[in-house]
């Protein structure tokens, strides 16, 4: 069929519904003449008759009747659609691929999407949870989440969590055969419990007191791709542990875990929502915004968007 058919089809079953041209052209808002030539088009493209035309009255011809079994419950569907989503809450409509880490999707991006989903039904939702940064351009992503500090240069980013803060942890068992770190430059003489990421490439350690950075690699120790096996295995005594302290709070506090060079912890930017510099569609509008409010209902100042740095 062809794209302009669609609309020429539309007038086809409005003059057929009402029995009469002039009643349809009432209708429809046009002149009787234009609906004329609409019809001797779409008979003319479609090779055979729709209407049977006298001088007082107008009915479908047989192929007509077919077509309209068809049709009219085709374009009634189409109406009932149309009025539903145009009183459905939050009448938005389209889809959201977002691409995320796992900590991100738990702490940040979950405790918004529940309450997003139910106030826009219209809008579907797809979240990737991988590890690394993802190129949402050519991944056909609307946007990601990472940390503020793994940003691409020509991204957009919009801050979306407060700042965080890594934790250096041991097990008082491994402590009690290893002297605790003084400095960052002490944990090349320790067994360190060390994260890979999906590129296979060990994270290094970044530390900062006072503007001074230093970056150790990890070197001797398991490896993991896994939190909570990082955590498990510090917790056996295998290793030192780099990683973001809400995720080893609780074995801290219960003395589990011994923090160590906290001095050189510093707090360093936090989750930002990236997105290419490009105009957005009222769906992903309303997703930064419910982002944004969820930042604000836990008592964090806003920030505008802003190019990454």
């Amino acid at each position: 069929m062809r794209p302009d058919q669609f609309s020429d089809l539309a007038v086809f079953a409005a003059i057929a519904s009402h029995r009469s041209f002039t009643r349809a052209a009432k209708r429809l808002g046009v002149t009787q003449s234009a609906l004329s030539q609409t019809m001797k088009r779409l008979e003319g493209q479609l090779g055979f008759g729709l209407l049977t035309r006298t001088t007082r009255s107008v009915a479908p011809t047989a192929a007509g009747e077919r077509l309209l079994a068809t049709l009219s419950p085709a374009l009634a569907g189409l109406d009932n659609e149309i009025e539903a989503l145009s009183h459905a809450p939050g009448a938005a409509i389209g889809t959201i691929r977002i691409t995320t880490g796992k900590h991100a999707a738990d702490t940040v991006l979950w405790p918004m999407l529940p309450s997003f989903m139910r106030r826009y039904p219209g809008i579907e939702v797809e979240v990737c949870v991988e590890d690394g940064m993802t190129d949402v351009v050519a991944d056909r992503y609307d946007a990601g989440i990472r940390l503020g500090e793994r940003l691409e240069k020509d991204m957009i980013a919009i801050a979306i969590g407060p700042p965080v803060r890594v934790a250096v942890v041991a097990a008082a068992g491994y402590l009690k055969d290893h002297p605790a770190p003084i400095e960052p430059a002490d944990l090349t003489e320790h067994r360190c419990v060390a994260y890979r990421d999906a590129h296979g490439n060990l994270s290094p350690w970044s530390f900062e007191r006072g503007g001074h950075a230093m970056t150790v690699t990890p070197r001797r120790g398991p490896v993991f791709n896994d939190a909570d096996l990082l955590v498990a295995a510090a917790l056996e005594g295998f290793g030192v542990l780099y990683i973001l302290e809400d995720l080893v709070a609780a074995p801290i506090a219960d003395g589990r875990l011994i923090r160590l060079l906290e001095p050189w912890c510093e707090p360093f930017a936090g989750y930002h929502l990236y997105y290419p510099d490009r105009k957005g569609t009222t769906a992903f509008e309303l997703f930064k915004e419910a982002l944004r409010e969820s930042r604000r209902s836990r008592r964090i100042d806003p920030s505008p968007p802003s190019k990454s740095s």
